[in-house]
């Protein structure tokens, strides 16, 4: 006989959830939290989800099992007046600048005192005020926004593995920080920015580029030129009362050139260049036939290659030479206008428009600053896109759809599922397999789609068995790297992305749960059945690119760099 709890007068049946918050939302009632999320361990901090069993006891529902029969009501006076009270506390040393927020009207506090008619605050903020750290080249903390939920903590702890942050200090004086108060540059911190993906307040947010690039539309000597990566396209809509996965691109280049831009490329295109380098990386060490005690590890993840910097050097020989597709882009781009430039006076300023925070990290990085400028120039985030369409008031679901510019216009299908967990090996195998559709077919079902945190499997290529593994979540790489290091696991391809689920999942990405990942993801392998090229190989942009243009004897020079360990770790 199934198990029940009455909830408010109602049956609420219930079999594996872990606690009554889950009961309770089955049944559609709303509890308000702050520290509850469904992806990180329980913390129970905020209290606000407590709930008055029929004893009269307060207890708190995200921290408690169901029980079968167990009676609960979830809106007593006792327990508005103690939402109440506990919102009124947490708003008196919270700083109150809301209009000029980041998170103004997408802050849960903001949302929650609305929803519980909190217009007065009885009692005085004696906070200190803190320095706002903004060290960062892609995230911004300001702990005067902070309400103690320790969301990020969490995440950067027990999903990410990095440990940048944690709560400093004691009762009154706690604060989320790096340790010794550093600043967040100071510290291992990747850039992936999952921490500002679950702060439900304004206390960790995304530096913004957007005032860069205005600068740059509004200048007549700079020819601005967008390339949008491909988890972008099934993720901007949403800011626009789209359905999560409704493919948006070409929507995209027509408010981006509304915008101002003068070129609008996709980013796939450069995919496709990134697997045809990649792949002939893999082939020449399958070719080998030889042990290898490490896999060759993908590199289109900027947070990854930083993790692997600062906690597993020992594996920078082993991570692909190939660059990210937004540099391979900035690469190519810078040089293939660079004759035009020079013949009307102008400069080429390359805007990359990314799901990714840790993206705004790479552009910075030396390895990808020639001749003295960036490949890239800024780096934009989805919903700073998004923000830019709204400052200028255009309706963008309403928008008519625009194909990209020429002559970057044609992409693979291979370079299109790069955006979610698995879509880079897809890509690669695709190369690699023959020539014909049971052998797409062999590897659409061997277990590389999915967004499960880790995939392994194996699949022949030209004879030879090749062990694969697809990782995000840095978590998750790190359990993968332990299992390498033993000697448990042996892989020829790891592909590795910093985010839970992949770039569909990224922290530049609106906000988001699983079910609408599951359809961004959806999303963009619907855009590669509707492809007419599926290999990244096949696509005639880019091979004419290598025979005769800017690649054309230069692909190693642009396409390809060379990490290095920091000096702590090689000494």
């Amino acid at each position: 006989m199934a198990k029940y709890m009455i909830v408010d007068g109602l049956r609420a049946e219930f079999t594996d959830e872990k606690n009554i918050l889950q009961v309770i939302r089955n049944v559609g009632i709303h509890i308000p939290t702050f520290c509850y999320y469904t992806d990180l361990s329980i913390y129970g901090a905020c209290r606000m989800c407590v709930v008055e069993d029929d004893k009269g006891n307060i207890i708190a529902s995200c921290s408690t099992p169901p029980k079968d029969k167990m009676v609960i009501r979830t809106n007593t006076p006792k327990l508005h007046h103690h939402r109440k009270m506990i919102l009124e506390l947490l708003l008196a040393s919270h700083c109150r600048d809301c209009t000029i927020c980041e998170k103004n009207q997408k802050c849960q506090l903001q949302a929650l005192a609305r929803r519980f008619g909190l217009y007065d605050i009885r009692f005085k903020n004696n906070r200190p005020n803190y320095e706002i750290d903004d060290s960062s080249p892609a995230i911004v903390r300001d702990m005067n926004k902070c309400i103690l939920c320790g969301d990020c903590v969490r995440m950067c702890n027990e999903i990410q593995h990095v440990g940048a942050i944690d709560f400093v200090n004691r009762g009154s004086n706690m604060i989320v920080s790096p340790a010794f108060n550093r600043k967040l540059s100071e510290t291992e911190c990747v850039n992936c920015g999952q921490c500002a993906a679950v702060c439900p307040t304004g206390a960790i947010t995304i530096k913004k580029s957007k005032g860069k690039v205005w600068n740059a539309l509004f200048d007549p000597t700079k020819r601005v030129i967008a390339q949008v990566a491909p988890a972008v396209r099934v993720a901007l809509g949403e800011e626009f009362g789209m359905a999560p996965g409704e493919n948006s691109i070409y929507k995209i280049y027509t408010a981006l050139h509304m915008i101002g831009f003068d070129l609008c490329f996709d980013t796939s295109v450069s995919a496709d260049m990134t697997i045809i380098e990649e792949t002939n990386e893999l082939a020449e060490i399958l070719s080998r036939n030889e042990e290898r005690r490490y896999p060759l590890f993908t590199s289109c993840c900027p947070a990854w290659v930083r993790y692997v910097e600062n906690k597993h050097p020992q594996l920078l020989p082993y991570i692909s030479t190939s660059k990210s597709p937004m540099e391979m882009f900035g690469a190519v781009l810078k040089e293939y206008y660079k004759p035009s430039d020079e013949e009307c006076g102008l400069e080429t300023f390359n805007v990359a428009i990314m799901p990714c925070t840790a993206k705004k990290m790479e552009a910075e990085r030396e390895e990808f600053i020639r001749n003295g400028k960036p490949d890239i120039d800024a780096v934009l985030t989805t919903k700073e896109l998004a923000s830019m369409i709204r400052e200028l008031g255009i309706q963008f679901a309403d928008l008519e759809p625009t194909a990209p510019d020429t002559p970057f216009s044609i992409r693979s299908g291979g370079g299109v599922i790069f955006g979610t967990s698995g879509g880079v090996t897809e890509a690669a195998l695709r190369r690699l397999a023959e020539r014909t559709n049971p052998a797409l077919q062999e590897i659409r079902y061997s277990g590389v789609r999915g967004l499960e945190g880790i995939k392994k499997f194996t699949i022949e290529i030209g004879g030879k068995a090749v062990h694969t593994a697809v990782v995000s979540g840095l978590g998750n790489a790190e359990k993968l790297i332990q299992l390498i290091e033993s000697g448990e696991e042996h892989f020829d391809f790891v592909e590795v992305m910093a985010c839970p689920t992949g770039c569909i999942g990224g922290a530049g990405q609106p906000e988001s749960f699983l079910e609408d990942k599951k359809k961004r993801s959806s999303g963009l392998y619907t855009a590669d059945k509707s492809a007419l090229v599926k290999r990244s190989d096949e696509n005639p942009v880019v091979t004419k690119l290598y025979e005769d243009g800017v690649l054309k004897d230069r692909a190693r020079e642009l396409l390809h760099v060379h990490y290095k360990a920091p000096a702590a770790s090689q000494s």
